[in-house]
This record gives C-alpha cells, sequence and structure tokens, in this order.
C-alpha cells in the first residue's frame, strides 16, 4: 500500500540576496530554495565555526573535566546505542587521551537490560568503583535518578546531550546542551557527537591555561576528530544548518584524504564506498546501518572500539563483525517490514470508510526492539503518516518498547508530550525530535494510546491533511545534464536533513534497459528534445515499472560514477512516472 504522491518544485522564500553573480542560474534557484542567501553561508571553512563561549554549562563542564585530567582521576564516559552516541564517545575518549588523560574508559548501556540514557540501575553496575567523573554523551538530559545515584556514589556527573529537556532538569554539576532554556548557542542543530567536539575544544582551552601543555604534553589538534563529528551528524539526521555543515564538510574532507579513523576507512570498504569520493550519503547510506547494527542487536561497544582502534586489522576485524550484524539486522527487518504491512492491510479491511487513523500504532509479540525504528520509518513512508512500531520490553516484562517516525510539519515528540498531559499514567518513559522519539508503555494501554494518538495527531493538524509530496527543483535543460553541472552539485555539499540534495524531473527516450542486480532497472535515456544519451540507475525498480510508452517520466539526482578511474554523470531515479 503506497500513498499517493504528489510533484510540487521548491520554490524560493525570497527573491533578494547576495549570492555571487557568477553561480549558475540553476544553483542560484537551488540554493535560494533551501534559505542560502549570501555568499558568507558557502563558506564552509573551520574559521567560521561558531564559538564554544555561549554555549551552555560548557564552561563549567571544562573545568572538571581539566582539573580531573591534571590530578589523575579517573573518568568514565557513558554514551547512546546509536551511531551519534557511538562517534560522540569516541569522540571524547581520543580527544582525553590526547589531552594527556591517564584514566580514561567508556560504557555504553545494553539497551535491552538498561534501556536508554543514564539509568539508576545501570549506574549500580558502577558502585564497587565508581568513576571521579562521569560523563554522558547524547543522552542524560533526562537521566534525573541516574544522576542522582551517581552522585551518591560520590561521582561528579557532566552531562552532554542535544535532546529536548523536560520540565525537571539533572542534578549534574554541569549540563552542555544547545536545547537548554536560556542557552545563548547559535546552532540549536548540534547532534550529540557535536556538543562533545565542543565540549572537548574548551577543555583544551582550560589546560591551556593550566600550563599543561608542556613538553613531553604536545597541545592536540581537534580538527583529527572531525571524520567522526561528521558521520555522527549525518547518521543522526539532525539539520544541516550552516555550522552542521562546516562540521560534516570539514570531516568529509579528512575522509577523502584517508586521514581518519582506520574503523571508517574499513567500514566504508566494506560498504562498496570509495574514500576518495566521499560524500554524505556514503555515511548514511553505508557506514551509519553498520554502526548502528551493534546497538540495535548487541552492544554498541563493538562499534565504538572500531572507532578507537588505530589498528588497520584490528579495525577491519571489528567492521567485519559490524557488517555481519547488519545483515541479521536487514533480515530481521525484512521480516518485520512484510508483517507490518500484513498489520496494516488487516487494518485497512476492518475499516468501515477505508480511511487510516492520522496516527498509526502497530505492534507484534514476535518484533525485536531494536528494529522497531526502522519499521515504522518503512511504513511512514508508505502511508504518509506518524506510525509507532512496538515490540516487547523482553519476554517476561509487560512493558511495550515503541519507536515513532514523523512526517514533515508533524513534531512527534510534542505529541506525545500532548498525550503525557491529558493522560498522565498512560506513558511511561518518553523523548526525541520532531520527526523521531522513543516510548515506553504498558502493554494492556496500548489500545488506550492507539486512540490518543490519533486525537492529539489531529489536534496538532487542526484539520488539515497529511499531504504525500515529492519536492524537486524543476528541471534541467538537456545542455545540463552532464559530469560538470553533477560535480558543481556535489561541490555544494554536503547535503542532508533540511538541506536536501538537489531533485530534478524531466521526461526521457529510453534508448536502452536491463537488470543488473537481479533487482535494479538500468537504462541509457536522452532528454526529450536533446541529443546526449546518459546511464540512469533505479534502484528496487524491473522493466514492468516502466510505462507502456516511448518516453518516460523521470524524478531523478544527477550523480557521478566513479569506475575504473573514469568519471561520468549518471541519473540516479527516485521515482518512474507515466
Amino acid at each position: 500500500m503506497l500513498a499517493a504522491r504528489k510533484i510540487r518544485r521548491r520554490e524560493p522564500a525570497t527573491a533578494s540576496h547576495t549570492l555571487p553573480e557568477h553561480l549558475h542560474p540553476v544553483i542560484r534557484r537551488i540554493l535560494l530554495a533551501r534559505d542560502i542567501t549570501d555568499e558568507e553561508s558557502l563558506d564552509l571553512k573551520l574559521g567560521r565555526l561558531q564559538s564554544p563561549a555561549t554555549l551552555s554549562g560548557v564552561r563549567e563542564a571544562a573545568g572538571i573535566l581539566a582539573d580531573a585530567i591534571v590530578s589523575g582521576q579517573s573518568i568514565l564516559i557513558v554514551g547512546d546505542f546509536d551511531a551519534d552516541g557511538a562517534t560522540g564517545t569516541a569522540v571524547a575518549v581520543r580527544a582525553l587521551r590526547l589531552m594527556a588523560a591517564e584514566n580514561v574508559d567508556f560504557r555504553v548501556p545494553d539497551r535491552f537490560e538498561f534501556g536508554y540514557g543514564l539509568s539508576a540501575a545501570l549506574v549500580d553496575t558502577l558502585a564497587e568503583n565508581p568513576p571521579d567523573v562521569l560523563v554522558t554523551v547524547d543522552s542524560g538530559i533526562s537521566s534525573i535518578d541516574g544522576v542522582v545515584r551517581a552522585r551518591e556514589l560520590g561521582c561528579e556527573v557532566i552531562v552532554t546531550d542535544h535532546h529536548l529537556p523536560g520540565e525537571v532538569l539533572p542534578d549534574a554539576h554541569a549540563i552542555v546542551n544547545p536545547n537548554c532554556p536560556g542557552d545563548e548557542f547559535p546552532s540549536k542543530a548540534l547532534a550529540g557527537v557535536g556538543v562533545v567536539f565542543y565540549l572537548m575544544s574548551m577543555v583544551r582551552s582550560a589546560l591551556r591555561e593550566r600550563d599543561w601543555f608542556t613538553l613531553p604534553r604536545n597541545e592536540p589538534n581537534l580538527a583529527h576528530l572531525l571524520d567522526l563529528v561528521a558521520l555522527g551528524t549525518v547518521a543522526d539526521l539532525v539539520s544541516l544548518d550552516d555550522n552542521n555543515r562546516i562540521l560534516v564538510r570539514q570531516g568529509m574532507e579528512r575522509i577523502r584524504k584517508g586521514l581518519c579513523s582506520p574503523g571508517i576507512l574499513a567500514l566504508l570498504r566494506l560498504g562498496k564506498r570509495d574514500f576518495r569520493h566521499l560524500v554524505a550519503a556514503d555515511l548514511a547510506f553505508a557506514v551509519a546501518p553498520r554502526l548502528n547494527a551493534a546497538g540495535r542487536l548487541e552492544d554498541m561497544a563493538v562499534g565504538i572500539r572500531c572507532l578507537l582502534t588505530d589498528d588497520r586489522d584490528e579495525a577491519m576485524a571489528l567492521a567485519t563483525e559490524l557488517d555481519e550484524l547488519n545483515h541479521r539486522r536487514r533480515a530481521r527487518q525484512a521480516q518485520m517490514q512484510q508483517q507490518a504491512l500484513e498489520h496494516l492491510q488487516a487494518l485497512v479491511k476492518d475499516l468501515k470508510d477505508g480511511e487510516l487513523p492520522s496516527g498509526l500504532c502497530l505492534y507484534d509479540d514476535a518484533w525485536h526492539q531494536g528494529v522497531v525504528g526502522l519499521v515504522a520509518s518503512r511504513i511512514k513512508d508508505a502511508v504518509h503518516r506518524p506510525v509507532i512500531a512496538f515490540a516487547p520490553e523482553s519476554d517476561d516484562s509487560e512493558l511495550l518498547k515503541g519507536s515513532a517516525r514523523s512526517v514533515r510539519g508533524l513534531h512527534i515528540r510534542d505529541v506525545l508530550a500532548r498525550i503525557d498531559v491529558l493522560h498522565p499514567e498512560m506513558i511511561a518513559a518518553f523523548g526525541g525530535h520532531a520527526m523521531a522519539a522513543g516510548l515506553t508503555l504498558a502493554a494492556d494501554r496500548l489500545e488506550a494510546f492507539k486512540q490518543a494518538l490519533d486525537e492529539a495527531v489531529n489536534f496538532f493538524l487542526q484539520g488539515e491533511t497529511l499531504e504525500n509530496e515529492i519536492l524537486t527543483d524543476g528541471e534541467l535543460s538537456a545542455a545540463e545534464i552532464n559530469l560538470q553541472f553533477a560535480e558543481q552539485l556535489r561541490d555544494l555539499g554536503p547535503w542532508g536533513q533540511h538541506f536536501p540534495e538537489p531533485v530534478f524531473e524531466g521526461r526521457f527516450v529510453i534508448e536502452d534497459q536491463r537488470v543488473v542486480g537481479g533487482a535494479h532497472l538500468k537504462m541509457m535515456v536522452r532528454p526529450v528534445g536533446g541529443q546526449g544519451s546518459i546511464d540512469a540507475i533505479a534502484f528496487g525498480r524491473l522493466p514492468e515499472d516502466l510505462p507502456d510508452s516511448d518516453t518516460v517520466g523521470l524524478i531523478y539526482r544527477l550523480d557521478i560514477n566513479h569506475f575504473r578511474g573514469r568519471n561520468t554523470a549518471q541519473l540516479m531515479v527516485e521515482q518512474i512516472l507515466s
């Protein structure tokens, strides 16, 4: 069941701009449609990064860590079990060791035993030998009880996070989070790894003030860690505002030169990506899923060790382990998606008017809680409405773990917050962002929650319908569909969340077609009215998906194919139209 899709062209919010006159008119149109109106925003050099000075709590946190390093205290980094948490943990551990911290370790909670964040149960496992300083990464802003327990054990607690805080903040010694009330840091879109990177730069400054960097200790260049920052930022799907685009661009440039973690190079190799031609999509679709597979199915410590090692053989061995986990994850996901579609079809069959609820809940007692987020995302794409997929917390638990994915224009965490206000005892715990969230729910409240979700979604929609749109950047002329223009588009990147890669529309004559890889449609096409031909590939499509016509409408991205040392332009087909 696929929701009908409407084609709409992106339009610039304003015609006023100070972009350079030499820019290609299509490039200028693309930038204006993404609210890039001045030349400065095209400068992605490190010198334009926002200063950490206005990041709330960063000076206090840096002072605590600097004192701990100088005095030889033990520091424990408690990360999260996704790619953002893993890269953030790796940045913290690597940076502290580069600054000559002698007693640094990390811990990542087992999602199946301790759940998300710094739980009191997790802290209890540290009771026999608690660290002097405990630092959370990509979590902690909602860990009220865990912070209390850590302080009872005598730890100084630093919370670094980027998730939206609740009404009550944890009683930590310092909280570093750009989304805390009163924070003046200009970029609210930092990923967890970005927050940690900024904190480490302030720790370095604090140590510099203490004259720590004297021979044989050298002051480290923390830009060496930007490959990890780029990966975590792209993987967490945060908005690529100016600041994040600088972080990602600079990290990608290091990877393209091979100046990066051996673990990232190994994961790229297993994903059949050439690091020399890296684009942000390679991090999103080749590296991040393999890294995330460890946290979804087993223990993210494997992924963190892969990012921490400087030994290429060890990196490849750990990356191979992650790759195998990813194959298992994909098989489990495919099975669960099929089951979810069957649930969906049964639900539609039972509906009298054939209309799905505005907010959709799906549950199966055989589902795996580490994969429900991916299932929710795929079903959301199919039906174009917010979807929450639930799985049992464990075999003997009465709780369900849910993962929510939303659509553009509907803030799913606000939806959950409204449900929590109207039904205070319904949701055991929740947190997240506009587009993704997680929650814990008693199994016997699922049916009531379904109704509450539908009502809350309708409240925020205010009578508006959820339109499933494909946004395009218009048409390219036949003369613009070439390698030179594809290179110009690539150089404008990194593309990503809220700075989407350009997508074009057009009609083409199909000159040749064949199936490659058993499931993908490879074509040779020519723009209608044009002379030159170009390769096009539509993944997951077959010849029967083509219309019975001499020409075909395509929604596509203009990409570069690197093959045997030769670069050519190609179309990456997003949609085939009649």
